[in-house]
């Protein structure tokens, strides 16, 4: 079962910062551009400090009010926390599968829709992929050139992850490429034979 990845850098950061506040913690992963190479929702932080909480995993440190600011509640890992964030991360590290991608099904359904559609499609998909490129790589490079210590800049190891999500970026812009060629060059015709299952195959 795969492990639910914002618990794990929810709790991640609390070990890290603690005692934090859930305002700091969103702050945090999102300068960590979370969002982007990990899928964690900005709304979905203090739902999951909240279920952290309740299953003792983080506890309330206190309860404060800074000048006109609203209240703030800061957090602290427990014990068992502790002892659950490393068997999170042992799973995850050590787990090779790979997230199920619902592209794939199109791709293998693409005959189905018109062919300039799966052009246009394609294409936008390449652009998109290749703005997504150049972010990775400048924030890469950006977090390398700070400092790595975590209370004033994102740590080094954060730059590792992005690296990764920018390696699965240019397999899927080669991919893209490729296939856009194959099939404006003619060599990946899905579209006009009966034999290939195109649409014509489907009475």
């Amino acid at each position: 079962m795969a492990v639910p990845t914002t618990r794990m850098l929810v709790l991640a950061i609390v070990r890290l910062f603690q005692p934090v506040h859930g305002y700091d913690v969103r702050r945090e992963l999102l300068s960590w551009h979370a969002d982007e190479w990990a899928n964690v929702k900005p709304g979905s932080v203090y739902g999951a400090l909240n279920t952290l909480q309740r299953d003792g995993l983080i506890a309330v440190e206190g309860v404060g009010q800074e000048g006109a600011r609203p209240e703030r509640t800061t957090y602290r890992m427990t014990t068992e926390g502790e002892k659950s964030f490393r068997d999170m991360l042992r799973e995850a590290i050590w787990t090779s599968e790979q997230p199920k991608n619902p592209y794939y099904a199109a791709v293998a359904l693409m005959p189905y829709l018109p062919k300039d559609e799966v052009v246009a499609a394609m294409r936008g998909r390449i652009l998109k992929y290749e703005s997504d490129l150049v972010f990775l790589e400048r924030e890469e490079h950006r977090i390398v050139d700070g400092t790595g210590d975590p209370t004033e800049f994102e740590p080094y190891h954060v730059a590792d992850a992005m690296r990764l999500a920018a390696d699965h970026v240019r397999a899927d812009l080669t991919w893209s490429r490729k296939t856009l060629e194959r099939i404006e060059s003619g060599q990946l015709d899905v579209w006009s034979t009966r034999a290939n299952g195109g649409p014509d195959a489907i009475k």
